[in-house]
């Protein structure tokens, strides 16, 4: 009985230490988009027509579609927990499956969106991007970036996630301990974030 006290006592701390080094590391990257909107909102007052310009380049209904995966797979994760807090491992994991659909969703129509963008030579380094005004080629320098940093956020919490379902299917993750899976609730969230506040700023800026 004390060895059982004693064994729930250590994963209780575990799962505290964990919980912590996921807010930190979350606040970390937090500190890194802001920095980049930061970056991004001093631009665009300098070069506040550029930036209008370039933004009519953007194709807002892949944007919007991209949101609402998002805005889904957000959901699908925070209902996978509550299942697996309700003991329905089963269902469980098929929110983490639904939910890295998304993710692939998500990427598949960044792909088509992008690879729309370089067949018009709208790619630094390309011959009409060297054309453009410097704002819009700022404009476009930061979309690639943020929104490529952004797409590879997705890719490292798709993967998080897969992970999740293969100890859910080791149970390794149990109804009774289910701190990696609430982590990686948490990043999910995070990229769902980040994708909100980029979507109004580089296509609804019109």
């Amino acid at each position: 009985m004390q060895n059982m006290v004693l064994s729930n006592s250590g994963h209780l701390r575990d799962d505290v230490a964990a919980k912590m080094g996921m807010w930190l590391f979350l606040f970390t990257e937090l500190l890194l988009f802001g920095g980049l909107f930061l970056v991004y909102t001093i631009y665009r007052i300098l070069n506040p027509e550029a930036f209008l310009l370039a933004s009519l380049e953007l194709n807002v209904i892949m944007g919007t579609v991209n949101t609402i995966v998002l805005l889904t797979s957000s959901l699908t994760v925070a209902m996978s927990i509550t299942a697996m807090q309700k003991g329905n491992i089963r269902l469980s994991l098929i929110l983490l499956y639904l939910t890295i659909l998304a993710a692939v969703i998500f990427l598949v129509n960044k792909y088509f969106e992008w690879n729309a963008k370089i067949d018009h030579g709208v790619f630094p380094g390309m011959d009409h991007y060297n054309t453009l005004e410097p704002g819009e080629k700022l404009f476009f320098f930061l979309y690639y970036f943020m929104t490529g940093l952004h797409a590879l956020h997705v890719i490292i919490g798709a993967v998080f996630i897969g992970f999740v379902v293969a100890f859910i299917r080791k149970q390794k993750i149990t109804p009774g301990r289910y701190m990696l899976l609430e982590n990686s609730g948490l990043y999910w969230h995070l990229v769902d974030i980040i994708w909100i506040f980029l979507f109004p700023l580089f296509y609804l800026i019109h």
